[in-house]
């Protein structure tokens, strides 16, 4: 009973994270399609993003020193620079390109587009050797590109200018996810924490992403009425009301993410992924008016067969390395095999003594 209550216990807790991260990510996509609409300045609106999360950041990281009376971890600008400045490039630039697209594509081809981000990081790890050629990995590929062709193909909202800022952002990601993971890896460093990651990210992804903001919407924000010209002081408090929302759903999706993972598993996350795309395509069509055709479906369903297949192999392997290595430690030493059951025992026995004082 109390084991059944425990994994029910367990079930309920990961249903409640699931449904905060789709609740997050699911939001800032269709809010990013929803500002542009009225403010076309993506790039600015994602600046000003960062140092929102920027601010949000060093505020949680206050109240965990309060709280816990340790310091946190804190990086030199040169160390910043030297470790973190290629995963806050990509960061920035995926994150830039992704806001920039919504100008020209709709939410369902934008979804698609970035879902084939698995395929260039399965391109990275079999050109730089992390992954071992495999069918079952020239499968995945075939499908997610096989299916990415068939939604793109005489789709009747496609643009080409968007669709290729979507296809680069995708390509960064592949690269984002990667450097994160090593950054957030590295023990010395201290950054095991979301939290700390985004505070020393965020200065630099915000230098990064300036200049590009400044070529292509300097001038056309100057001469606007969008930003200093405003007839109303009603509309400029709505504006920031609708920037200050954006900061709010990146800063908790990156959160709700690293909650995820955390209290479950990336398994569990990266197949909430794929429930979260079909969720926004069937949004997609039925608030925004996004057309679909049977061809488009169809190559959507074959590009989250790939990404599934992926995340099975992905199980299957996690739980062969598992193993594998529980084998090795069993096998390697007896006699530390049985050191370690007699300390078993008598950190049981003591366990058992101190209850019974208690």
């Amino acid at each position: 009973m109390g084991a059944g209550a425990a994994a029910l216990g367990r079930a309920a807790l990961a249903a409640a994270l699931v449904l905060l991260y789709y609740g997050f990510s699911i939001g800032i996509t269709f809010y990013n399609k929803w500002l542009v609409k009225s403010f076309p300045f993506p790039l600015l609106a994602t600046l000003l993003h960062l140092l929102l999360i920027f601010a949000l950041s060093a505020l949680a990281r206050a109240l965990a020193r309060c709280r816990s009376g340790r310091p946190r971890a804190t990086l030199s600008w040169a160390d910043c620079l030297r470790r973190a400045a290629p995963a806050a490039l990509s960061t920035s630039l995926d994150i830039g390109l992704s806001n920039w697209s919504f100008l020209y594509v709709t939410v369902s081809l934008y979804t698609m587009t970035k879902s084939s981000a698995i395929l260039f990081i399965l391109l990275f790890s079999l050109l730089f050797k992390l992954e071992e050629m495999r069918v079952a990995l020239v499968l995945v590929v075939l499908l997610i590109a096989g299916g990415l062709f068939m939604f793109t193909y005489k789709s009747t909202q496609f643009n080409t200018q968007g669709f290729m800022l979507v296809l680069c952002a995708s390509f960064l990601g592949g690269i984002r996810w990667t450097l994160t993971q090593i950054l957030m890896q590295k023990a010395e460093l201290g950054l095991q924490n979301p939290i700390d990651i985004m505070f020393h990210l965020q200065p630099l992804m915000f230098l990064v992403l300036f200049p590009l903001f400044a070529v292509f919407e300097g001038l056309p924000l100057s001469i606007s009425e969008k930003l200093f010209h405003f007839h109303e002081a009603g509309m400029l408090l709505c504006l920031v009301g609708k920037l200050f929302l954006g900061g709010i759903l990146a800063f908790g999706l990156g959160f709700s993410e690293f909650l995820l993972v955390s209290r479950t598993s990336s398994l569990t996350l990266s197949i909430a992924g794929i429930f979260k795309e079909i969720c926004v395509l069937f949004l997609a069509t039925h608030l925004l008016g996004d057309h679909l055709s049977l061809l488009n479906w169809l190559g959507f369903a074959v590009c989250l067969s790939g990404i599934s297949l992926h995340v099975i192999l992905k199980a299957i392997n996690t739980k062969g390395e598992k193993a594998l290595n529980l084998n090795e430690e069993a096998s390697s030493d007896p006699d530390l095999e049985l050191l370690l059951h007699h300390a078993e025992r008598g950190e049981e026995e003591e366990e058992v003594e101190t209850i019974q004082q208690h």
